[in-house]
């Protein structure tokens, strides 16, 4: 069925409709865990669910799994997201063949983002250099089989100047033959709601589908607030820097605010259908869900379901709950790989990436010694981001602050670490996090880029001392490790909480390091491709993305604090 013709409908109980936007997980135990998630997720009956595609077509053959499967298993309409840039005519094709051999007819055609490197890209021969190009060539292959989405931003495409000329474009692309608009997360209802007037003062009728994300932490929200460049009302950053440090009061505030935005755009402006930005996530939606009375009689956010059944004995409803629960608390890079949101991607499409305007962040390097000068600058505070960090330095990093800079001056670039925590309370402004009342605990860790020369005196120092671990590759896929067990797993940093079991929210194993080491070294390559081609900059960086090797370091004993760093220096 046609979203189009659903959503455009009222009806019969007066209940607006609402959809989940999903992305296809890294691992692939992730993937099948989403299924699960997915299975209980249809039981609140969405009107339909979307899936993201990757730049360049990254994840074709997840994304068009996961939609596949949406579709014939669970019986929810699906809505594929498609992107054109870095899409040649043959991908596209091939993309749209799929899904309608897949019985998909529903596509949210976008730009995407630009290559990492976008000052010296040029647009694929075919033509697809805009979201129009890609409206117009799927009705001109495909007439009206495929009903066509298209992205809308109340706030202004991250990429223009001009937010009147926005909407000009907006209005091309809906006569292009677009049927209807999801828009970009924003938090500022009056601003979508002027934004809205001004769509349909100037001839856009077509349904818009407000875009609505619930926070889930203070970290995640803060970054995509930054890379989207959405404007939040101040009450909402003072509301969340009260409570920052408690990770659960953030996703209690989160459920609320979204039940605000969603409860006056319903009652108070008629808005019948809204787009839930879930970040592969369960529990927050599902509440937002229950507190505006939306779900169908019977399911409630507090119902366990299982594998879309309803679950009554104890026992399946304590593990239910667990599937529900189990990455309440995401924290940092590497989370449990097991979970559907492993690997999360905030990276909307058109949002500003990390390595974009290089040179104005990081100037024009020629030497390693530039390098490690920009990598000291970021730890000492002076840069705010670097390719592989997008935010400034988090407040429990002072306690290693000093023994950072000083591994950076060694050339061991460090891109992530944490200190030592033995038992701190949850609430301590600068180690807590989850629920009050708790008690967390960390093992120190370090992760950096290491040029091959420094490699052998570094794995001397690493095997003095048995209590360290640590995974090791470069670009080329070589790998060094003293973990015997390829599917062990190391938990980094756990929290005790009253009545709830021990949370482990960062986990480090083959899998997700494995994962983080393709994305990283891909980073190298964007950060290079900002630079003129025979550029010295542009060389150094191709050289040292060949050369180097990402380190995974962690000391097991976290009552030990600060004998990494003794280990690694000598």
């Amino acid at each position: 069925m046609k979203i189009i013709d659903k959503i455009s409908q009222p009806r019969e109980d007066g209940k607006p409709y609402y959809s989940f936007e999903y992305f296809p997980p890294k691992t692939e135990v992730g993937v099948a865990n989403l299924y699960d998630r997915l299975g209980r997720m249809a039981q609140t009956q969405p009107a339909f669910i979307s899936c993201t595609w990757g730049a360049g077509g990254a994840t074709a053959e997840r994304t068009i799994g996961l939609c596949a499967t949406a579709h014939s298993v669970y019986g929810i309409e699906t809505l594929m997201h498609l992107t054109c840039t870095n899409m040649g005519k043959d991908k596209v094709d091939e993309a749209l063949k799929q899904a309608k051999e897949a019985g998909i007819q529903n596509i949210l055609a976008l730009r995407g983002d630009p290559p990492r490197g976008q000052e010296y890209w040029s647009p694929c021969d075919d033509g697809f250099c805009h979201a129009i190009d890609l409206v117009r060539y799927i009705r001109q292959q495909y007439g009206d089989y495929f009903c066509i989405g298209i992205a809308g931003y109340p706030e202004g495409h991250v990429d223009s100047q001009d937010k009147d000329q926005d909407i000009v474009y907006l209005k091309e692309k809906v006569e292009a033959g677009a049927d209807f608009i999801v828009t970009q997360l924003f938090y500022d209802v009056d601003t979508f709601v002027h934004w809205q007037k001004q769509c349909r003062d100037a001839g856009i009728s077509v349904p818009i589908v407000p875009g609505v994300m619930p926070i889930q932490s203070h970290q995640a929200f803060r970054r995509i607030i930054n890379l989207c460049n959405t404007k939040v009302p101040p009450h909402i950053l003072e509301d969340l820097n009260d409570i920052k440090a408690d990770d659960q009061a953030v996703k209690d505030y989160g459920v609320k605010l979204a039940t605000t935005i969603v409860s006056e755009l319903y009652h108070k402006h008629h808005i019948n259908c809204f787009h839930f930005s879930t970040l592969n996530l369960e529990k927050s939606v599902r509440l937002v869900l229950q507190d505006l009375d939306f779900l169908p009689k019977g399911v409630q956010s507090s119902t366990a379901l299982l594998n879309g059944k309803s679950v009554k004995s104890t026992a399946l409803l304590a593990e239910a709950h667990r599937a529900e629960t189990w990455d309440e608390f995401p924290n940092g890079r590497y989370g449990d790989s097991r979970s559907p949101a492993f690997g999360d991607n905030t990276y909307g499409a058109g949002v500003a990436l990390p390595t974009s305007k290089a040179s104005a962040k990081w100037g024009y390097p020629t030497s390693p010694n530039d390098i490690t000068n920009l990598f000291i600058a970021y730890i000492s505070g002076e840069l705010q981001t670097l390719p592989w960090c997008d935010q400034a330095l988090q407040t429990e990093t002072d306690a290693i602050r000093k023994s950072l800079s000083t591994l950076n001056k060694a050339g061991l670039w460090t891109v992530s670490s944490q200190p030592s925590v033995n038992g701190a309370p949850s609430d301590d402004p600068m180690f807590g996090w989850g629920p009050r009342g708790g008690y967390v605990y960390q093992k120190e860790f370090i992760e950096f880029f290491v040029t091959s020369d420094k490699l052998p005196a570094l794995l001397r120092q690493l095997a003095k001392d048995p209590i360290i671990t640590y995974y090791a590759a470069n670009r080329a896929g070589d790998s060094k490790t003293n973990v015997d067990d390829h599917d062990s797993q190391n938990a980094v940093t756990w929290g005790v909480f009253p009545g709830k079991e021990i949370v482990q929210p960062t986990i480090i194993e083959q899998v997700s390091f494995d994962a983080w080491r393709v994305e990283a070294f891909e980073l190298w390559t964007e950060w290079e491709q900002q630079y003129p081609p025979e550029s010295e900059s542009r060389k150094l960086l191709k050289h040292l993305g060949d050369d180097t090797w990402l380190f995974n370091v962690v000391h097991n004993d976290f009552q030990n604090p600060g004998k990494l760093f003794e280990v690694i220096l000598g």
